[in-house]
């Protein structure tokens, strides 16, 4: 015998599950957004970024510096539009990786010091934009049908 209030709540999730694509999308938004500022910030200095990628130790720093502006670059018109949403978080997330591991992981958790917080969570989205797709507010879901 159902209660009362499992019936409401069972109401309640019918009625959600209209909404259930808006979270995907709302991921892809909120990270096209941020790699907005971080990718032109690379484009418009990436001589320094190189230099900076150099210092860090990362390999072939011009060309690193160059793969990763490209890939918030381009990636964040793949993420507004939902088009190639699982291909386009795999460089992201490598991005994600190093970005932690280089720069973020000695400054601890914390967003306010400079710590691996924020990647983190774009690292998750991602994973999760690469299991999920892109939903079907989506150009992929578009020319699926």
């Amino acid at each position: 015998m159902k209660t009362k209030l499992f019936k409401n709540y069972e109401t309640a999730v019918r009625k959600l599950r209209m909404f259930s694509d808006l979270p995907l999308l709302f991921m892809r938004l909120v990270l096209a957004y941020g790699f907005w500022g971080t990718g032109m910030m690379k484009w418009k200095n990436i001589a320094g970024v190189a230099e900076w990628f150099g210092s860090l130790g990362i390999p072939f720093p011009t060309l690193n510096a160059y793969m990763a502006a490209t890939t918030e670059i381009v990636g964040l018109f793949f993420l507004i539009f939902g088009l190639g949403v699982r291909i386009i978080s795999i460089p992201s997330m490598i991005v994600m990786l190093v970005a932690i591991f280089t720069v973020h992981l000695h400054n601890g958790f914390e967003a306010g010091n400079n710590g691996f917080e924020i990647p983190l969570y774009y690292l998750i989205m991602l994973f999760t934009l690469l299991i999920y797709g892109g939903g079907k507010i989506s150009l992929d879901n578009l020319l699926r049908r």
